[in-house]
């Protein structure tokens, strides 16, 4: 069996297999309301060239399957650029997918001149933490991350 990966822009149709993979991976926090389907459909339309999809081809014959590898969701609000999801499916993980997907997402960026890329991991993602830092994205002793939900709903 023959494995190949390719990365693709994220749309809307592949939110079942994204929620699914992001799910899957501890570490990543969802809310109710921003990753429902409608919050990730206008998150793609504010951010259509900057999320991408990295699919793992088994060709076997002359069929092919294509399964979501891994995903990774980032914006910018035309100054900083933010990473909020990344995640490779635990059987990929180890085989470079990630850091494909942060080198396009890197790219895309540059592309559109964002030169910042900020993102939060939670203290406890030892193995999230440390692929991060692996990449040279650092921790800011000097910043504390805050948040307020002003919808009640978006659990």
């Amino acid at each position: 069996m023959d494995k190949a990966v390719k990365l693709r822009l994220m749309t809307i149709d592949d939110y079942d297999e994204v929620i699914a993979l992001w799910t899957s991976i501890p570490g990543i926090g969802m809310r109710s309301l921003d990753d429902s389907r409608e919050g990730i459909a206008k998150f793609l339309d504010r951010n259509p060239t900057t999320c991408f999809i990295a699919e793992t081809c088994d060709c076997v014959a002359d069929k092919a399957a294509n399964k979501t590898a891994g995903v990774i969701l980032s914006g910018h609000d035309g100054r900083r650029a933010y990473i909020y999801h990344a995640a490779v499916r635990v059987s990929e993980q180890g085989k470079g997918i990630g850091s494909a997907l942060i080198k396009a997402v890197e790219s895309a960026m540059k592309a559109e001149k964002i030169n910042r890329i900020n993102l939060v991991a939670f203290a406890d993602n030892e193995m999230g933490n440390t692929f991060w830092e692996k990449h040279g994205y650092v921790t800011r002793p000097d910043l504390l991350y805050r948040s307020k939900s002003i919808n009640e709903e978006n659990v």
